[in-house]
C-alpha cells in the first residue's frame, strides 16, 4: 500500500514551491488541499437525510453581520429538476448525478424584516446584492467541503448562470433571490487528479498588492500545468485556430475572447437590485 502524501507533498502539487508553508500532519486540511471535482459518479442514490444534513452543515458557514442572506434548493421532485436538466444539452454530466442543488443569494429575507418592523431599508444599493452573493458562496465552499467529508463527491455548476431567468422562473425565486451556482452530489466512480494552481507568489500578497512579475509567473505556471496536466483539447479552434503551445493563459484568454451572461446584470436589476 502507497504511503499517503503529507500535506507538504499536495501542495507542492498543486502550487509548485511552497517552502514558505508549515509541514502539518491535519487529515481535514489534507483532504481540502487535495481535493478535485468529479463528475462521475456510481448509480448510486444519496438518503435526503444525508443531504439535509450536508446543508444544515454548509449553512452554519460565516455570515456577513448574522444576516444569513442565503438559501439551499433541493432538487428532490425528477419533473422539476428535468425542467432544469433540459434547459442544456442532453451531453452535460450533471444531468445524470444522484443529487443536485441550487445555492441562492436572498436579499428579500432582509426587506422583509425591514417592512415588518416598520423600518426603511436604507441600504438599497450594491452592497445589498455583494453581501448576499458572498454569503452564498460561503456556503457552497462549505458545502463541497462537508460533502467530500462523508466521501461524496461533488462539482459547482457555474453555467447554470446562463439560464438565470428561466431558473429562476422555474424555482419560483422572487425579487432579491437569485441562484448563484448549482452543485451536483454523487459517490466518486473515480479518484480525481490535483489541478496544479497558479503559485503562491503569485496570489499571496505580503502588506500590499504586487502584481510586477505577473506575466513571467503565468509563464511559468503554463509550462508547470503542461508538465503535470496538460490540456486535453483547445477552445474555440473555428476562431482562434490550432496553437502548437497552449496552456492556461491561452484558454482563459479564449474564453473570455467570446461574451458570456451579457443579460446577467439586466437579470439582477430586474430582481429589484439597484447596482450602483
Amino acid at each position: 500500500m502507497s504511503r499517503r502524501k503529507t500535506i507538504r507533498q499536495i501542495l507542492e502539487q498543486r502550487f509548485g514551491d511552497v517552502e514558505a508553508c508549515a509541514d502539518l500532519e491535519n487529515p481535514f486540511l489534507a483532504q481540502i488541499a487535495g481535493r478535485g471535482s468529479r463528475r462521475h459518479y456510481q448509480n448510486r442514490s444519496i438518503d435526503v437525510s444525508l443531504l439535509n444534513t450536508l446543508c444544515a452543515v454548509a449553512l452554519s458557514a460565516p455570515s456577513k453581520s448574522d444576516l444569513q442572506q442565503r438559501d439551499i434548493i433541493l432538487l428532490q421532485d425528477r419533473a422539476q429538476r428535468k425542467k432544469i436538466t433540459d434547459l442544456f444539452t442532453p451531453e452535460e454530466w450533471f444531468a445524470k448525478a444522484p443529487a443536485l442543488l441550487v445555492v441562492c443569494g436572498n436579499n428579500r429575507r432582509q426587506r422583509q424584516i425591514a417592512e415588518t418592523s416598520g423600518k426603511s431599508f436604507a441600504n438599497d444599493h450594491l452592497d445589498a446584492f455583494f453581501n448576499a452573493t458572498v454569503d452564498a458562496g460561503i456556503v457552497l465552499s462549505n458545502l463541497v467541503n462537508a460533502a467530500e467529508a462523508v466521501g461524496l463527491g461533488c462539482c459547482p455548476i457555474s453555467i447554470l448562470r446562463n439560464y438565470s431567468e428561466q431558473i429562476s422562473d422555474i424555482l419560483k425565486l422572487p425579487d432579491y433571490v437569485f441562484p448563484v451556482a448549482g452543485l451536483a452530489l454523487g459517490w466518486p466512480l473515480k479518484e480525481t487528479e490535483i489541478s496544479p494552481r497558479l503559485s503562491l507568489s503569485t496570489t499571496i500578497h505580503v502588506n500590499e498588492f504586487d502584481d510586477h512579475n505577473v506575466i513571467a509567473e503565468i509563464s511559468d505556471y503554463d509550462q508547470r500545468r503542461e508538465n503535470q496536466q496538460p490540456y486535453t483539447k483547445q477552445r474555440a479552434i473555428e476562431r482562434f485556430g490550432q496553437s502548437a503551445k497552449y496552456g492556461w493563459s491561452e484558454d482563459k484568454a479564449r474564453q473570455y475572447a467570446t461574451p458570456q451572461r451579457t443579460t446577467f446584470g439586466q437579470f439582477i436589476k430586474d430582481k429589484k437590485f439597484i447596482l450602483e
